[in-house]
């Protein structure tokens, strides 16, 4: 069924408090096993949260198949062994994003873009992550950090676009991002702002009718860009917030990292894709790993990389096919694969 005819009139299938959700996050190895019915043996013991925390919310776990070791939304969150194994190539900062931070907060890489880190956390902590080794606690949030950020967009006016990520930018509350929107409305060369979430697809309920209304009374246009990277990601409470989203004005996109043994195949590239678009979320990215530390198990060959973005030419329509890219520290923009 398509996302258009899922009902969205009302509110009852949110939950009054997403933060409460968010609080009843699992955070323990064992407790993850347990509620998935299956044993540290068939798993690992999870002791690799040492080096990066577990931290999943409920309703990604409702998505979970039940016994099974190798659900591809499991796999995206358990604390794998081989998170202790160094490999060549993977370092901490893979994007050298340290050498784009001239104030703190706040990351330049693209000309005419910035992108600030709105919240130091996550809502559910993803184990290839990029930043699992990001200096967090050497920037600074809140309304003074605001202010420096505000000072740096002022001095660059050909600047005309502010990403809010993170960390998880949608951790921040509703009356938080009004503020922060309302200061940024002072500049009249800012005409986009865009977030990069994945909260609205780990805990729907947090798409709020006051969110949607400051969107759609915002001055800017607004681009919501999630995180998917699996077709079982997409359950009828992210149908129904996607649709709000959309009904609201905000343009939905994709981006996807392409993981080994978990969307590595096109018939799952296929699906995902075409049920992105059924819930007006238009497939952007799909991203080729960052070689970040501790991740390594994830990565898909190059080759087999090109081969699955040549089948997906072959069985989608053009419009449905995300650019398959990578990252490169110090390039102007991301890097197209092919």
């Amino acid at each position: 069924m398509k996302a258009a005819m899922i009902p969205v009139s009302g509110t009852n299938w949110h939950n009054p408090d997403w933060k409460k959700l968010l609080s009843s996050s699992i955070s323990k190895p064992a407790e993850l096993l347990e509620r998935l019915n299956l044993t540290a043996e068939q798993m690992g013991d999870g002791k690799a949260t040492e080096l990066f925390k577990l931290r999943v919310p409920l309703p990604f776990v409702e998505r979970m198949e039940k016994g099974n070791p190798k659900d591809p939304l499991l796999l995206q969150v358990w604390p794998h062994p081989e998170e202790y194994h160094q490999q060549p190539g993977f370092t901490f900062d893979p994007l050298a994003e340290k050498h784009s931070n001239p104030v703190p907060g706040l990351l330049h890489k693209y000309g005419k873009r910035v992108l600030t880190i709105t919240a130091a956390s996550c809502a559910i902590n993803c184990r290839y992550c990029f930043r699992r080794h990001f200096p967090y606690d050497e920037q600074s949030y809140g309304q003074k950090t605001w202010q420096q950020w505000f000072d740096y967009i002022a001095s660059n006016p050909h600047i005309n676009e502010v990403i809010l990520s993170g960390g998880e930018p949608l951790l921040t509350s509703d009356s938080q991002l009004a503020e922060l929107v309302e200061g940024l409305s002072q500049f009249n060369h800012i005409k986009r702002l865009r977030i990069h979430t994945r909260l609205p697809v780990v805990i729907p309920q947090r798409i709020t009718q006051s969110l949607t209304a400051l969107a759609a009374n915002s001055p800017f246009t607004w681009l919501m860009v999630l995180h998917i990277n699996h077709p079982n990601e997409i359950d009828d409470a992210l149908i129904r917030a996607a649709a709000q989203c959309h009904q609201a004005g905000i343009r939905l996109y994709n981006q996807s990292v392409l993981l080994k043994d978990i969307n590595d195949d096109v018939v799952i590239l296929a699906e995902l894709s075409e049920k992105l678009f059924d819930a007006h979320i238009q497939p952007y990215y799909l991203h080729l790993l960052d070689k970040v530390t501790g991740v390594h198990h994830f990565e898909v060959s190059e080759p087999k990389a090109q081969q699955l973005y040549q089948e997906m030419l072959a069985q989608l329509p053009g419009f449905l096919v995300p650019k398959l890219v990578r990252e490169i520290a110090g390039e102007a923009s991301k890097t197209p694969f092919v």
